[in-house]
């Protein structure tokens, strides 16, 4: 008897646990998904404004960018995107003419969203530099979606 108790006993402990990991799996991914989205959009928006620019202006293909997604290659990724973006934009923006543009269109604030991320690896100054990287992240990706609207609005066809 005591031991059907006990047979009892381990088995809803086990029970327990799978379902505790089976919730924290589940939080996990949504934590992921979450997290994911921003980033799905923000590599849409580098991507389209890639695609806006003429064939023979890109420095890179637009499908480039979605090599950001690979964790730590990305760190690296980022600064030759950022670079080559700010090419292809000059370039297109001088062939269309279009005046009152930076000289590497949105090269400088994508420069120090690259080497904050950097930053981050850095104890105690990751802190702060996750934060301006969240920041210039975010600044970097609304210069870039008017850029692409820029070049939307004055499409030479």
């Amino acid at each position: 008897m005591i031991n059907l108790i006990l047979l009892q006993f381990k088995y809803r402990n086990i029970n327990e646990a799978a379902a505790g990991t089976a919730i924290v799996t589940i939080g996990v991914f949504i934590v992921v998904a979450v997290a994911l989205i921003p980033q799905i959009l923000y590599l849409l928006t580098l991507q389209r404004t890639l695609n806006e620019v003429s064939t023979e202006n890109r420095k890179m293909p637009p499908s480039n960018v979605w090599l950001l997604l690979i964790p730590l290659f990305n760190i690296v990724w980022n600064f030759i995107v950022v670079d080559k973006l700010a090419d292809s934009l000059k370039a297109e923006f001088s062939k269309r003419n279009v005046n009152n543009i930076e000289e590497r269109p949105g090269y400088t604030i994508g420069l120090v969203y690259s080497i904050l991320i950097c930053c981050c690896f850095i104890p105690i100054l990751n802190i702060f530099a996750g934060l301006g990287a969240i920041v210039c992240w975010i600044l970097y990706w609304v210069k870039i979606a008017n850029f692409k609207t820029l070049l939307k609005q004055n499409n030479i066809n």
